[in-house]
């Protein structure tokens, strides 16, 4: 499925809903500002933050404007380049993020400030995953300031972001309690965590595995977790949740996400870690982008190990 000379195919949807709204456009390739790359897109991750644009559930905070173009993450190989960079030049391999809901394409034009050189020990599927994730744990771990042997409670740990968020803390020194489903159990004990199965009896396991006591939680699946921290006796200030907004103000918790961690030196470090195998990036699946609509299906299950790409 290839787009006509001279145009680019990307993912729309013209109105609120589920996966069905989604579709692929043909349209003009775009032209780089003074200050913009232009990027044939080789990877670009998906996030649960696109499902919820797409479906209308942060319509308050992230209005749409249609026919909407989605997705932040992306890496590729620059096209061209606007008279104003200087730092990049065709054939150049970068990794970065648009804030203009456009990566989901096989091309995009970018900020060349939001892009960073891609390592070329990453593949492709992982350089194109990384900005959301890895610059949401990032900002999720840096939010509750944790100190080397202290327990920190992490949410849905084997996600996209919580595997990253495991690691980041392992790398600390911290003592990981990771909650994820018993299935994932191997991976989180072989990257530094210890594994709490989630469902009945949490709090009493979180207990056993911290008998003296939990120092901060990190919730990267909904509300309850908050809750949960906040019962458990832990500070406000050492809860941290980058999806429970309204639980957050009500507790006066921290509610550190992507944006908090999108600058370039936050990406460069996250790479770095990536590409020294300091930090793993799973990736789950990858999907032709023609099949969009299959891709945020299997995310929206809730059970991926790791990331799932597009591969335009």
């Amino acid at each position: 499925m290839t787009a006509a000379p001279g145009h680019a195919r990307a993912v729309r949807f013209d109105r609120y809903g589920d996966r069905d709204v989604l579709y692929i456009a043909d349209i003009p390739v775009p032209r780089p500002a003074a200050d913009e790359v232009l990027v044939e897109v080789r990877a670009a991750g998906i996030n649960p933050g696109e499902t919820a644009i797409r479906s209308g559930a942060l319509h308050e905070r992230f209005p749409a404007a249609f026919p909407s173009g989605q997705g932040s993450d992306l890496a590729g190989t620059v096209l061209e380049t606007g008279r104003d960079v200087a730092e990049f030049a065709p054939g150049d391999e970068v990794l970065g993020y648009s804030w203009q809901r456009s990566s989901h394409a096989t091309h995009a034009v970018v900020p060349a400030a939001q892009l960073i050189r891609k390592p070329g020990e990453l593949s492709w599927p992982v350089a194109g995953s990384l900005y959301v994730a890895a610059c949401t744990a990032w900002a999720a771990v840096d939010a509750v300031d944790p100190r080397p042997g202290e327990a920190v409670a992490v949410s849905a740990a084997a996600g996209g972001v919580g595997s990253i968020v495991v690691q980041l803390l392992a790398l600390r020194g911290v003592r990981v309690l990771a909650i994820a489903s018993p299935s994932r159990a191997p991976w989180l004990t072989a990257h530094g965590a210890v594994p709490i199965p989630y469902g009945d009896h949490l709090a009493a396991n979180l207990a056993t595995a911290a008998p003296d006591g939990i120092d901060a939680f990190i919730d990267l699946f909904g509300p309850q977790y908050v809750q949960l921290a906040v019962d458990l006796g832990i500070p406000p200030e050492r809860i941290e949740t980058i999806i429970a907004f309204e639980k957050a103000a009500q507790y006066g918790t921290r509610n550190a996400g992507s944006a908090d961690g999108s600058t370039r030196e936050v990406l460069t470090e996250m790479a770095a870690h990536a590409a020294s195998g300091r930090i793993e990036i799973p990736i789950a699946a990858t999907y032709p982008l023609h099949r969009v609509r299959n891709a945020f299906t299997a995310l929206e299950q809730r059970h991926t190990h790791g990331k799932i790409a597009l591969i335009p």
